[in-house]
């Protein structure tokens, strides 16, 4: 009897069976490169996130490029050279030449001389002021002197106003009072004086008005915070015709600024109090400067076309990307600028999403940092230039970086996924690219919405601190009183005496000369 073998016989599949297990295999393949994908682009959102929340918020991405966001000075001097050679200088970004300086001296920096002084004299005791030699009396010769800065406390005082009456000695058909001074509140509590304090302490500083009451009651001012808000609200609407006007100038601009950010109202007909609001803010790029800030509980065009009622057509428009801004412009007959920033941080995570050990100056992200980076390389290294001689430079050389990004991007537009935080960068600039390139056409258009930004900033900073507004009128006053700290601000304006100077002149105008007295950079200050 034959031995069997322990090898069994091959098994027999037949070409439908082969076809349809190689199917089945390609179909996994496909379902894992999918999951893969999608992990991997999980993962790259999860760390986005984890740099949002904990890393480090400055967009300087290294020491050549800290003057982009933080307006620091650039190695490179304006000089009367060629186009060309001013090109040639741009380009040289490897080395940061630095000017022979000498080193000064370190010490603190003096106190301002305009500050009162109060000596205080230290001297001998008498029975020291003998020659240890001699015995003759010593005689003074000079004193040496230091400085302290002292700084007194708040002081509470109450101002108590007496109208003298006035009766004819012989009747009783004559009876006078002195009138009741012109105030910004009638019968209010507060001091046009106090009630600047309050509010360059709120809107200036960031602090709640409940600090303000425990700070007050340090000093015996016991007022409580809903009093101090009432008042800020009174304030906030007396100030409206002093607005109209500022509007009126904003909307007479060449160029204006538009930008919005989130507030929280709590006491909203018709909406909960979670839900989110919007302080849209705007300012001009042209003529005095105007800051201004309007309350709205949306962030829809029905809100925004109100802010731009009555701009004049082929007005100059900078904003960021969103789509409102779009609709606007095209309404408006507006020129619209897109915002180089806007376009640059997307790009900016995307860099950071790449590992540490597989990033190279060839990734497609960091590339196009770089190029950016040129573009406002040239911008500081212009900006001080008069509009023509820039607009020549941006024609020669900014024009030739620009077809560049444009490059890169068509060429990579559709090779990366686009869920992915290149793709979306990528796509967002593809789709800012008209608006993006227009300030390649006149020598004083900005690249970026960085100033209105700068301007948001200080609501951002004491929303913080404050975190909403209780009421509607609360916000539309808070948008009021904004709207006047940062337009004193940006007049170079002293803030609380403005508003003390502001407080006590706008109950006594009457005509538009008279309130167009009361603008900032028109406004007699009173002395302190």
């Amino acid at each position: 009897m034959p031995i069997q073998s322990g090898v069994s016989s091959p098994a027999t599949i037949t070409a439908e069976e082969l076809a349809a297990l190689i199917a089945e295999r390609d179909a996994l393949a496909g379902a894992l490169r999918v999951a893969t994908t999608e992990r991997d682009l999980a993962l790259e959102r999860l760390k986005a996130l984890q740099r949002q929340l904990f890393a480090a918020k400055s967009e300087a991405r290294g020491t050549d490029q800290k003057d982009l966001f933080l307006n620091e000075a650039e190695a490179l001097a304006p000089t009367d050279q060629t186009p060309q050679a001013e090109v040639e200088d741009i380009d040289e970004e490897e080395s940061t030449p630095v000017a022979g300086h000498q080193r000064k001296k370190r010490g603190r920096k003096p106190l301002d001389p305009a500050l009162p002084r109060e000596i205080v004299r230290h001297e001998l005791p008498e029975a020291e002021r003998v020659c240890a030699h001699d015995g003759h009396a010593l005689v003074e010769i000079g004193a040496e002197i230091s400085e302290q800065m002292d700084v007194i406390p708040e002081q509470v005082r109450v101002l108590q106003h007496h109208r003298i009456k006035y009766a004819c000695p012989c009747c009783d058909q004559s009876l006078k009072v002195a009138p009741t001074p012109a105030r910004i509140i009638p019968r209010g509590l507060l001091t046009e004086q106090a009630q600047a304090w309050v509010i360059t302490g709120k809107y200036q500083f960031g602090m709640p008005l409940y600090r303000t009451a425990v700070l007050l009651r340090r000093f015996g001012g016991d007022i409580a915070s809903n009093t101090l808000a009432s008042g800020i609200v009174r304030v906030g609407q007396a100030v409206q015709p002093v607005i109209n006007l500022l509007r009126d100038h904003l909307l007479d601009s060449d160029l204006i600024y538009g930008d919005e950010t989130t507030v929280q109202v709590l006491k909203e007909p018709g909406r909960k109090a979670q839900t989110k609001s919007f302080m849209w803010a705007q300012m001009n790029g042209t003529g005095p400067p105007v800051r201004l800030f309007a309350y709205a509980p949306g962030r829809g065009a029905v809100h925004a076309e109100k802010l731009y009622a009555g701009i004049r057509p082929g007005t100059t428009l900078m904003s960021d990307g969103y789509e409102v801004y779009n609709g606007i412009a095209k309404a408006g007959g507006l020129t619209h600028l897109g915002c180089w920033v806007h376009a640059r941080r997307p790009l900016i995570k995307a860099e950071d999403a790449i590992p540490k050990a597989a990033r190279s100056p060839d990734q497609i992200a960091t590339r196009l940092v770089r190029l950016i980076a040129k573009l406002y390389r040239a911008e500081t290294l212009a900006k001080d230039w008069t509009p023509a001689r820039r607009l020549r430079l941006r024609s020669r050389y900014s024009a030739a970086v620009v077809r560049e990004i444009e490059r890169l991007l068509l060429t990579h537009l559709h090779a990366v996924a686009p869920s992915s935080l290149l793709g979306e960068a990528l796509h967002y600039l593809h789709g800012q690219w008209p608006k993006l390139v227009r300030f390649l056409d006149n020598g004083t258009w900005p690249l970026d919405s960085n100033p209105v930004e700068n301007a948001i900033r200080p609501f951002v900073v004491g929303r913080k601190a404050w975190l909403f507004a209780d009421t509607v009128g609360g916000a539309n006053a808070s948008a009021n009183l904004y709207s006047l700290i940062e337009t004193a601000k940006a007049n170079n304006v002293e803030p609380y005496r403005y508003l003390v100077a502001l407080f006590k002149k706008l109950p006594l105008a009457q005509t538009v000369d008279d309130y167009e007295a009361l603008l900032p950079w028109n406004i007699e200050l009173d002395a302190l």
